[in-house]
């Protein structure tokens, strides 16, 4: 037996109504039209559903059981347009992100903080990975969005991810509050060739860019500490060990007793982009779409705390207005 719902709503018309006429007029339906659907509806039930009386009809038992049927339908999509309202409007929903390191401590907890403030009905989580597990995690669908990132000689190239590019991460080198490096400007790398170097070890990206930039400079740089994050490298350039270079976000925690020098732009050093990669295809939710609308504003302001070195931790205040 299949019933047609639309004539079970029916059903349900002509018991608030009282009648067929009645009924009809609500739905401005002709009295013929809603008998002949009734007809086919006691013919899909096998029983009668209604008996006709001078003043209307009154419903039999398997017609009082199917307009609670109907009704308990009626209920249920209501709630189900309820459901999809509070989605569209962000009220409620999840929303699943993936990101490294560096970005987890700087830019994504502006973004976190500025989303649930905005979308508290939003239930979002974070997963935290490599560059090479975060694209597993985007093609296996275990997150929606995820934080990446690229240098020119190490793309991020995956067929089945799209990226855009959220900032520019530059390089600065990092010395101690009491160096005398950088004290009237920005510093040719050159200059530095009988420095010693902090270096992130265990074959790091960073440690890469340190390699390259040197040998753009004209020499290999000598190694005094492998770090194996960067707050520990802060630590040894702070004791004197040597000096470091870093991408800008990874320095939002900038210890008080080391300063960021900007590097000589007429020498390139290595600029690290920040993406933001989702599923090719995979159509975007609205809570992807709020949270990329947010994350998009606060990378815009990254570029003016970048404008003072020494002062990246004034991030979190020059977005936090982010709306």
């Amino acid at each position: 037996m299949n019933l047609d719902v639309r004539r079970l709503f029916l059903l349900a018309e002509i018991a608030e109504h009282g009648s067929l006429t009645g009924a009809a007029e609500a739905l401005m339906y002709t009295t013929s039209a809603v008998s002949q659907q009734m007809r086919r509806l006691e013919a899909e039930a096998g029983l009668v559903l209604f008996e006709r009386h001078a003043r209307g009809v009154v419903l039999t038992d398997a017609g009082d059981a199917l307009v609670a049927r109907a009704r308990a339908i009626q209920r249920e999509l209501a709630g189900a347009n309820i459901d999809l309202e509070a989605l569209r409007g962000l009220r409620a929903g999840s929303l699943r992100i993936g990101s490294f390191p560096t970005a987890s401590s700087s830019i994504l907890p502006l973004v976190l903080t500025q989303f649930g403030r905005e979308h508290p009905g939003i239930a979002v989580s974070v997963k935290s990975a490599l560059r090479d597990a975060l694209r597993e995690l985007l093609l296996m669908r275990e997150v929606e969005l995820a934080l990446l990132w690229e240098y020119d000689w190490s793309p991020f190239i995956e067929e089945g991810i799209e990226t855009q590019k959220l900032v520019d991460d530059p390089t600065v080198l990092v010395v101690a509050r009491t160096s005398d490096v950088g004290r009237s400007g920005p510093v040719d790398l050159s200059s530095l060739a009988s420095a010693r170097w902090i270096i992130r070890a265990d074959g790091h990206p960073v440690a890469d860019v340190l390699t390259r930039s040197c040998h753009a400079a004209g020499f290999a740089p000598d190694i005094s500490y492998d770090a194996h994050d960067y707050q520990e490298a802060q630590a040894m350039v702070a004791a004197g060990l040597g000096v470091a270079l870093a991408p800008r976000l990874s320095l939002t925690n900038l210890r008080d007793d080391v300063r960021l020098v900007p590097l000589d732009p007429r020498i390139p050093v290595p600029v690290r982009r920040i993406l933001l990669g989702h599923l090719k295809g995979r159509k975007a939710t609205p809570a992807m779409l709020g949270f990329r609308k947010t994350l998009e504003k606060a990378a815009g302001a990254m570029p003016q705390a970048f404008d003072h070195p020494g002062q990246l931790g004034s991030v979190n205040a020059s977005t936090s207005g982010v709306s």
